[in-house]
């Protein structure tokens, strides 16, 4: 018996692993950021765009605040928890911002209408931000 694997079954096997990865719940995004490239994120659910940033809290939340000001109507803030709330579209976007370590930052853009998620906003949101601090 050869101990070779056929590119048949190296395809499925490659298959079933990225069937795997997906199941899992976090899906790489490459969300369209435009003009200025692409941005990494990850959808970690159905309606939330998330990933981690080489920036401070401070410059994450400032950068988060003025495009959601600008995208829609703040309803509420809260800097100590780190949270913004936004009306953008229609849709109710929620933007969380947390301190990984002191130069990194998790940025989290959750959206949603109705009861029914908006990948789409949430995508548009987070690169907007992400390409409003490369400025």
């Amino acid at each position: 018996m050869s101990l070779t694997k056929s590119p048949r079954s190296l395809y499925g096997l490659f298959l079933a692993s990225a069937l795997l990865v997906s199941a899992a719940g976090c899906v790489p995004l490459w969300v369209g950021a435009g003009v200025a490239g692409i941005v990494g994120g990850y959808a970690v659910s159905p309606d939330t765009v998330q990933g981690t940033l080489n920036k401070s809290v401070q410059e994450v939340w400032d950068a988060a605040y003025e495009i959601t000001g600008i995208m829609g109507q703040i309803s509420q803030e809260n800097a100590n928890a780190s949270e913004i709330i936004a009306t953008i579209s229609g849709t109710r976007v929620t933007v969380t911002i947390a301190a990984v370590s002191a130069s990194t930052t998790r940025l989290s853009v959750k959206a949603r209408k109705a009861f029914m998620p908006k990948i789409d906003v949430a995508q548009d949101v987070y690169a907007k931000i992400v390409n409003n601090m490369d400025r």
